[in-house]
């Protein structure tokens, strides 16, 4: 067993090389284990479209159902949809078989118990219980039954929704789930949609499925110039990711997203909460404060985002990644299908596009997030001597990784839950502000032979 599969948030790996049969029967076993003794026995089991996720379930499956476990399989689905499943089925838990926006070799679990999905200490002792073979034991099997959730979710989406007729609509699916799902929403809708690999396809022949990354979305750019739509929407691997461009074909990226969401949030429920994650802008908390909310900062990780918006009663949260959290007319989980359609009412309602609507939000010249390889059992190592180098001589936020507040701007390291890597950005006033505050962390970064 490859103890680094136990992630802050997930267990995701190489497949080949890190879920061998054994293990998944254990890990479906373990999982078992932690649910019955939170007192829960009924599960939604889904599966993102990756070429492997067929045979993890099987394995998976064998050990809930060993152990007493009645699961409801919903199939291949977006994982929004897997969490849409346990809220409305009153399910005590659910997981999601999916590598998200990992290369197609790549293959994982998200995992839930109640509403909530499991982080930290609670994934590390699953590994725990799998090392000791602390198993539960039951004297009976538990049930399969197989149920689609699309069709209640399709209702939903329908009832909560009306868009101008018309609307002229690039949706860039990424070969993952989200397109099966959401182009036949859009075109129900009245949407003229010019679609891109809505096809699921595990091997993602197109392009990568991550909207975080500039070059996967050259596609989404290019055909929103090209048909003169009004916005482009991409969505990662398993859809609980959002990304968009603009009528101008400039990428927007998530912060300025959250601007967009919380602004139409606070003309209704003026002092609501927002919350951001470390890599968002200074320009995004400064938006949601003079627009009369309460923005505040949080750790990167859609299980951590989302404990802490349950904690604090928030409307919306939000990351730079494009994970979207709408407790405001929605549940609070991270769903890039329901989130595009949020974005969709307010471009229908305020007849202007993304650009026209965020011309009054001060610029600034920002990076996207820059990853840099590392290995796992170094990149915490790395961030803390970094953390300790600028603490010295500038203000640092350290609730995820470090944030050095500068005069002109600021920069961030971090380390990547999901991926062997180190995570960076920057902010600064003006490009030479911007180019040397990333050059102060990429000479300590060089200095500690990372780059």
């Amino acid at each position: 067993m490859n103890p680094q599969v136990f992630r802050e948030y997930d267990i995701r790996g190489i497949v080949e090389r890190d879920f061998d049969d054994a293990f998944v029967i254990d890990l479906g076993r373990a999982y078992a284990t932690a649910l019955v003794e939170a007192g829960g026995r009924r599960i939604v089991l889904g599966r993102d479209c990756r070429l492997t996720s067929a045979r993890l379930r099987e394995l998976f499956l064998q050990g809930l159902l060993e152990s007493g476990v009645d699961v409801i399989d919903t199939g291949v689905v977006p994982t929004p949809l897997l969490y849409f499943a346990v809220a409305r089925w009153g399910m005590d838990g659910g997981v999601m078989i999916t590598g998200s926006h990992n290369p197609p070799e790549y293959n994982g679990f998200k995992l839930g118990i109640g509403h909530a999905t499991l982080y930290g200490e609670q994934i590390q002792q699953l590994r725990r219980i799998i090392e000791e073979r602390a198993f539960v034991k039951s004297a009976t099997e538990g049930s399969l039954t197989e149920k689609s959730v699309v069709p209640e979710y399709r209702e939903f989406i329908l009832q909560s929704f009306r868009l101008k007729p018309g609307l002229r609509v690039v949706l860039d699916a990424g070969n993952g789930c989200g397109g099966a799902v959401a182009a036949p929403l859009m075109r129900e809708m009245g949407i003229d949609l010019v679609g891109l690999f809505l096809d699921m396809d595990g091997r993602f022949p197109n392009h990568h499925p991550d909207p975080t990354v500039e070059a996967y979305m050259q596609d989404l750019v290019n055909a929103v110039i090209s048909s003169r739509a009004c916005v482009g929407i991409a969505y990662d691997g398993d859809a609980d990711r959002l990304g968009a461009v603009d009528e101008r074909g400039r990428i927007v990226w998530g912060d300025e997203l959250i601007v967009l969401f919380s602004r139409g949030i606070l003309k209704e429920r003026r002092g609501a909460t927002v919350i951001g994650d470390v890599k968002c802008s200074k320009r995004m908390y400064d938006d949601i404060e003079r627009n009369g909310g309460r923005a505040i900062m949080w750790k990167t990780g859609h299980s951590l985002i989302k404990s802490k918006l349950k904690e604090e009663g928030a409307a919306l949260a939000g990351e730079m990644s494009g994970h979207m959290f709408f407790a405001d007319r929605y549940y609070g989980f991270d769903d890039a299908i329901y989130a595009s359609f949020r974005l969709l009412e307010i471009i229908s309602r305020e007849g202007k596009g993304i650009a026209s609507l965020l011309s009054d939000l001060p610029t600034a010249c920002v990076t996207p997030e820059i990853r840099v390889d590392c290995p796992d059992e170094q990149k915490f190592q790395v961030v803390q001597e970094v953390a300790e180098f600028f603490r010295a001589r500038h203000e640092v936020i350290d609730i995820d990784g470090v944030r050095v507040n500068f005069d002109n701007g600021w920069g961030l390291l971090r380390a990547s839950n999901t991926q062997p890597a180190l995570v960076m950005r920057f902010e600064g006033r003006d490009p030479e502000s911007l180019a040397s505050i990333r050059a102060q962390f990429e000479d300590k970064l060089k200095e500690l032979g990372v780059i």
